[in-house]
Parts: C-alpha cells; structure tokens; sequence
C-alpha cells in the first residue's frame, strides 16, 4: 500500500500530495470509492457542495475504520454562500452532512468577480479558521488578480489554489504567483478529464520507457512539479495505480517532451466568467 508524501502549507497544516476526486460519484458511490482508496492508501479526499455527495464521504471514511485525524478531507463552498455571512450556514450544513466537527480544509468554490463578494466570504472564512471549523482555508479557481485583490484586504493569505491544471494546462504563470506568496497548488482534472490528453503519443512512450501507464507518467508529472493532485476514480486497480507514483523519476528528457503538451496561457477555464 502506498501513502502519499505530505506537503506543508502556509499555516503550518500539512496535505497529502495525492488526494482523491469525487466528482460526479453520488453518495452511495463515492462511499464505496472511498472506502477501497483508503484500503489503496489515500488520506486526502476532496468534496464540495455542489457535488451532492458530502453525506457519503463521510460514510466512507467512518466505514473505512480510519480515525478522523488519520483523514484530509476538503469541502468547497459554492455561489450560494458567498456574501454577507453566509458562509458560516454553508459550512455548519457541510459539516452536517459529512457528520464532522470540522474540515481540514474549506475553499472558496469559484471567485465569481462580477458579484464581488469573494473578499467579503473571505473574512467570514477567516472566522471559521479561527473557530476551529477549518483548519485551513483556500480558494479555487482564482486568477492572481483575484488573490492580489483578496491579499490586499484581508489578512490571511489562502493556503490553497485549486485550479484545472495538468501538462495541456500548465498554467505555469499562475503556479509562479502561488510559490512567491507561499500558496500550494492543487490540480484538478490532473488527467485532463474529456481532452484525450492521455491519447498523446509522447505519454504512450515515456510510459513504455518506465513500466507505467499514462496516468502515472502525469501524476508523477504533477508530484514533480510540487503540486498537489486529486485525481478521481471509482475503480479499485485505477486507485492503486494514481497512488503508486513515488517509486519513479521523469528524467529531464522525459520532462522536456511533456512540455511540448502544453497548449498556452489560454487553454482550459477562464474563471473570470465561469464558474457557480
């Protein structure tokens, strides 16, 4: 069984490296899914509200038989509870749901700049760290403007962005903005979910060079490039593999030909219209 390396963030909490996804797993699936991820050795699993699913989460760490401190478990608020203090009800129903007395790590789901409200939920989340509902708190989905005008007003830098990133969707740039001001970043869609990124010839190669499949060879990507990745699966042998990437190196020609995936600055989401 492997376990995942952990990485420090800014408050001083630590992640696991690699997490399981559970989108779009409903309760039932997701509770079975997490149960077989911690039996392949994952203690990180990420939910959100809007994914439907947080009551299961929690039925499948308790049935894993793990204690709650040996879990990562993250949950993401969405448009819903952004504004005035709304976040305080939108995290009192996760832990409900997940049946918690806190989450170690509460994101702010999408920044939705047209409604202005993210600096305003960000207070109020910094309230929940200091209650002990969040150990830690982040974003999701944030450009560095959105964090320039989040730093600028509040006091506590996010610990986490999470953002659609994988060797398509570099976005190299952003990762920059997160090292200087000690923000970890966390990749979803690390697989490049739906973009046949794992049909790519180079990935064909590097992964017959080293004995892995395709997926391992951008996980190991990911783990490389410091990142955090959560990448999502119901299937058993599927999670063992995403979680067995720390026996291998990418060697510099390995890394050089992945960069040749990279499709731009403007590849994948624009967060500054999209988003719920």
């Amino acid at each position: 069984m492997a376990l995942s390396p952990l990485i420090e963030l800014n408050d001083g909490h630590r992640i696991p490296q690699i997490g399981l996804g559970t989108w779009p797993l409903d309760d039932r699936e997701v509770a079975d899914a997490v149960v077989q991820a911690v039996e392949a050795g994952y203690r990180h699993i990420d939910t959100a509200v809007k994914y439907g699913n947080e009551a299961g989460v929690g039925d499948g760490i308790r049935r894993s038989g793990l204690s709650r401190e040996e879990v990562f478990v993250t949950t993401k608020l969405d448009g819903d509870f952004q504004g005035d203090d709304r976040a305080v009800a939108g995290l009192e129903g996760s832990l409900k749901r997940l049946k918690m007395d806190y989450v170690d790590l509460l994101l702010i789901h999408w920044p939705l700049p047209r409604r202005g409200e993210f600096v305003s939920t960000w207070k109020t989340f910094e309230r929940l760290q200091a209650d002990g509902k969040a150990r830690s708190i982040g974003v999701s989905n944030f450009t560095p403007s959105h964090l320039e005008q989040l730093m600028w007003a509040t006091d506590v830098v996010p610990a986490v962005n999470q953002i659609q990133l994988n060797p398509s969707v570099t976005r190299s740039a952003d990762c920059a903005y997160h090292e200087h001001h000690g923000i970890v970043t966390e990749s979803y869609s690390p697989l490049g979910a739906h973009s046949g990124l794992l049909s790519a010839p180079v990935l064909g190669r590097i992964a017959g060079k080293h004995g892995k499949t395709e997926s391992q060879v951008v996980l190991r990507w990911h783990v490389q490039q410091g990142l955090v990745a959560i990448p999502k699966s119901a299937n058993p042998q599927r999670m063992k593999e995403n979680i067995d990437v720390f026996g291998f190196t990418l060697d510099e020609e390995d890394l050089t030909a992945i960069d040749t995936l990279d499709e731009g600055p403007e590849a994948g989401i624009n967060s500054d219209v999209q988003g719920h």
